[in-house]
């Protein structure tokens, strides 16, 4: 069973979402059997490569609130992240493009070492304090976690991966994604939101209640809709 994983490095939510999506995926039956794959999606496309100003500041511009009202939200958030065993640092955050970090990403994916770097780049990101639109960062992070350093190099100078990650935007756009996390379950159900364990455990189950029967064997004696 496929499930792909629709969001942004610099989303709170999807952070969280990840740590309430492995609980339930812990739980699955099945889980063995899963396969997830990580998908490109950007809050902010045209961002700059680094935002100037605190990310409190950014958010009560955005949704017209006082910079207080900002901080006392990512305070709740900061909260609800450490009910999930993760520790968040708003006031450490430098926000920028994300880009060139799905990007990467998409190269780990090629390494088999996607969620070993999705996992970085959230920690970097919401704990470090790390800027994910920096080259150096990127290289260091990706080695990190076992990726060439030549290859984030080259690929960081080129264009490697940007049609990837512009694919997964335009799938997101056709499958009416338009919030993350967003998990969708063998493209043929999905949940927007970083829903509690119980919930993400329910979906992969229906998932694989409705998964297509496989055919063991095809070529024995059988009648199709032409006869016997």
């Amino acid at each position: 069973m496929d499930v792909e994983i629709w969001s942004d490095i610099a989303c709170p939510w999807c952070y969280i979402g990840k740590r309430r999506f492995e609980a339930a995926q812990e739980r699955f039956e099945h889980r063995d059997e899963v396969t997830v794959v990580w998908r490109s999606f950007e809050l902010d496309p045209e961002a700059p490569a680094e935002r100037q100003g605190s990310l409190a500041e950014h958010l009560a511009d955005k949704y017209g609130m006082s910079v207080e009202q900002a901080s006392a939200s990512q305070a709740q958030l900061t909260e609800t992240a450490a009910g999930e065993g993760l520790e968040f640092h708003f006031e450490r955050a430098r926000g920028g493009n994300t880009f060139a970090g799905h990007r990467l990403v998409h190269l780990a994916h090629a390494h088999g070492l996607q969620d070993a770097m999705k996992e970085r780049l959230l920690r970097a990101y919401f704990s470090e304090g790390e800027l994910m639109s920096d080259p150096a960062t990127l290289v260091r992070l990706g080695t990190e976690v076992g990726l060439p350093g030549d290859e984030i190099e080259q690929m960081l100078s080129g264009e490697t991966y940007t049609s990837e990650v512009r694919d997964d935007e335009r799938t997101a756009a056709a499958l009416g994604i338009s919030a993350v996390p967003t998990f969708v379950v063998d493209r043929a159900l999905g949940a927007s939101g970083a829903h509690p364990p119980e919930a993400l455990l329910e979906l992969l189950r229906e998932g694989w209640s409705r998964r297509p029967l496989t055919t063991v064997a095809a070529d024995g004696e059988a009648c199709d809709a032409d006869g016997c």
